[in-house]
């Protein structure tokens, strides 16, 4: 957005809509190779959230592992992914974006064939374990994949378009979750019954949709050498002359270790780490959704809870949320969305603090209603901060460490996961054990002995983060313009970290 367009006077009625049509303009910016990464993302999440769907039930149906071994192989894949994150970024910015990405999918077709060749081959001992040896070979595939997405997010968009870009992205991963659960459906992913069983040709089993995996890397792979041929960073034709004489440039490549070396040194490093931190209670917000709600929803709803329901609240409206501002996301303040959506995600934990019955006569009515309450919430600010995160992390990254930056800030989303995970039990058996539903509604349950309280807790933990870094903001944003919409300010030497 140039900057004469700031002071122009705001549009009403329908040339307010008209100019809402006319922002997406600035995507034209965005080269064959951006629009060729996102049809890999849509692809990519396509297999990766069916697989994440049905490996515990994988392993335990088809490979014969016990819940508590199952449980065990999944904890140390996604410990591997979370692990290998920290490495992936600087690797990913020594290899490049082509070279990265197509290791990283060439590896995971291989693991996944692995995989898919010993479920459905001869039962023997020990198999079970080179099944999950071949998970733990996939991580740090499924680790540099979303480096890589980061990277070319940024690399791919100009200043003008960036902002839309990373919301574009975000909208793609989600739609590609939305196809992962549908395609789970299509393959009619449910175990058949004893008499089916014994008909092997009748027999379903869910190493199909692992399999699935092969195809999604193989078609991203071919996607790759099709649309993503450069790797210069993109500029807009408002960009100054310094910036656009290095359009035709590489990208300077550093080996990881000197990557490493050189980022922990950087002043702009540290205050990543802190904004970092601020956002985990926030992340674990989705955490909340697999680990605690589902049990949360049958025990004071019902064990009918429409858990499905619940579940799919969140991604159709993230879809919908980011086309809705993806043209207007660019006139806003980068941090200011990023910290004000969290906040808006955090509160989502306190409206099922409110009283049930002053959303129904009954208890199944009321928490219905806080629930989906909750859920809009949470996706509104998600809409607002969780593209942002990404984008100002793209912001502060020095030119030639974005895959290292970028990386790291996939970072909170597993702590988080690892941190309820573990927490998670405790909760349910302290505020919401079985028989919680029947006596919240005879009335003998004081307001620190329910479900209620566990929300305050972890309410508080989420909005405490996004409160303090906008206490900080001026720390965790000097040297960066996040003026993306507005006159920009000088910036002198002396603040740029």
């Amino acid at each position: 957005m140039s900057e004469t367009s700031v002071d122009q006077p705001k549009a009403t009625g329908f040339a307010a809509i008209r100019q809402y049509f006319r922002d997406f303009k600035i995507l034209k910016d965005n080269p064959r190779e951006y629009w060729g990464m996102q049809l890999i993302n849509i692809v990519d999440s396509t297999g990766y959230f069916a697989m994440l769907t049905v490996v515990t039930l994988f392993l335990s149906g088809d490979v014969g592992l016990s819940d508590t071994d199952a449980a065990t192989v999944v904890s140390f894949f996604t410990a591997g992914i979370t692990i290998m994150l920290l490495f992936t970024g600087p690797i990913t910015d020594w290899l490049g974006i082509r070279w990265s990405l197509n290791t990283a999918l060439f590896v995971r077709a291989g693991t996944t064939v692995g995989i898919g060749v010993l479920a459905l081959g001869p039962d023997f001992e020990g198999r079970g374990w080179f099944v999950g040896g071949l998970f733990l070979l996939m991580a740090p595939t499924l680790a540099m994949v979303q480096t890589v997405f980061q990277v070319t997010n940024k690399r791919f968009t100009s200043k003008r378009s960036r902002s839309s870009g990373f919301n574009l992205w975000y909208m793609f991963m989600n739609l590609g979750a939305f196809l992962g659960g549908a395609m789970v459906a299509l393959l009619r992913v449910e175990r058949p019954g004893a008499e089916a069983a014994a008909d092997p040709d009748a027999a379903f089993t869910y190493t199909w949709v692992i399999l699935l995996g092969v195809v999604t890397s193989l078609v991203s792979l071919a996607l790759t050498w099709v649309m993503v041929r450069r790797e210069v960073q993109v500029h807009g034709p408002d960009e100054s002359p310094e910036e656009l004489a290095s359009t035709d440039e590489e990208p300077v490549r550093k080996n990881p270790l000197a990557n490493l070396s050189e980022l922990l040194h950087q002043p702009q490093f540290y205050r990543f780490l802190v904004l970092i931190a601020a956002t985990l209670g926030v992340r674990a917000v989705f955490v909340h959704m697999y680990m605690l709600m589902p049990k949360y929803w049958t025990r004071v709803i019902g064990p009918d809870a429409p858990i499905g329901e619940f579940n799919m609240i969140n991604p159709i409206l993230i879809v919908f949320g980011v086309i809705a501002i993806i043209p207007i996301a660019h006139r806003f303040n980068l941090f200011k969305m990023l910290v004000f959506g969290s906040m808006i995600s955090a509160l989502s934990l306190f409206a099922l603090i409110m009283p049930w019955d002053w959303f129904g006569s009954d208890m199944a009515t009321g928490y219905t209603w806080l629930t989906i309450f909750c859920m809009v919430l949470v996706t509104i600010g998600e809409v607002l901060w969780s593209p942002k995160l990404y984008e100002y992390t793209a912001a502060i990254a020095p030119e030639g460490q974005e895959g290292t930056y970028l990386g790291l800030s996939m970072m909170p989303w597993f702590a988080a996961k690892f941190a309820v995970s573990a927490l998670s039990g405790i909760m349910l058996v302290r505020w919401v054990p079985e028989d919680i539903g029947p006596r919240i509604m005879s009335g003998s349950v004081g307001f620190w002995d329910s479900p209620e309280a566990m929300w305050l807790i972890l309410g508080i933990w989420a909005i405490s983060g996004p409160m303090l870094a906008w206490v900080f903001r001026g720390w965790l944003t000097r040297g960066t313009d996040f003026e993306l919409g507005a006159k920009k300010k000088a910036v002198p030497a002396t603040e740029v970290a």
